[in-house]
């Protein structure tokens, strides 16, 4: 059976690493180098609070700190709820990353990340139009996963994916494949692009839609 829908305040739930040079946007590394991938996570966490907290009564950042410690390392606008992501792998720290936000009245939630830098306010839009009638909402990413996933209650159940499905191209499908078990209804938004890889700048740069901060960021660096 279906859980109910969550009457709460409509939230964004953003989930972000540090930008600390080393341990982000490592497949970049070969095109920007890592303290330029360092300085693009920063503008992806800047560009994605602006776009949410413009387009929803409430805003979260949950962070993943490079040294454990409790500073996301860049500045937060005010009313930004701040989280600390807690679990062994990414499907533990977003359950309880949408468990933290459910619990302090959130509802209905979009989870996104800060990869999908054409991601706009009309996808947001969409995806809270979608919850009112859907207890899922997915937005598709090019590379197999999900750029958004919108809940109207915590179906926590559907980050229970395996370990060696995180991070692959199948992570969409295999949710997919919760929803149909648990009976949910589902509907997909339409299908961005991450930026993850050399090849992904390369598309993004010519893509009308990518803001222009963002794109100035990712502009390859050239060999000294």
């Amino acid at each position: 059976m279906n859980a109910s829908a969550h009457r709460g305040t409509p939230a964004i739930l953003i989930m972000a690493k540090e930008p600390r040079p080393g341990t982000v946007k490592t497949r970049l590394h070969p095109l920007l180098g890592p303290l330029r991938c360092a300085e693009l996570q920063a503008g992806l966490i800047r560009h994605t609070m602006e776009l949410t907290t413009a387009h929803t009564p409430r805003t979260y950042l949950a962070y993943a700190s490079a040294d454990g410690g409790d500073t996301i390392g860049t500045a937060a606008p005010a009313g930004v709820r701040m989280l600390l992501q807690r679990g062994k792998d990414l499907g533990q720290r977003l359950a309880a990353a949408v468990i933290d936000a459910f619990t302090d009245g959130a509802g209905p939630l979009l989870v996104i990340g800060t990869d999908a830098p054409t991601l706009t306010g009309d996808h947001l839009t969409a995806a809270f139009t979608a919850l009112e009638s859907h207890d899922v909402v997915l937005g598709p990413a090019l590379d197999g996963g999900y750029y958004l996933i919108g809940l109207r209650a915590p179906h926590t159940s559907l980050f229970g994916l395996g370990s060696d499905v995180w991070s692959t191209d199948r992570v969409l499908t295999a949710t997919l494949g919760v929803t149909r078990r648990e009976g949910l209804s589902v509907e997909l938004l339409c299908p961005l692009r991450d930026l993850d890889t050399p090849e992904d700048a390369t598309a993004l740069l010519s893509d009308p839609a990518l803001p222009a901060p963002i794109g100035a960021l990712i502009q390859p660096v050239e060999a000294p």
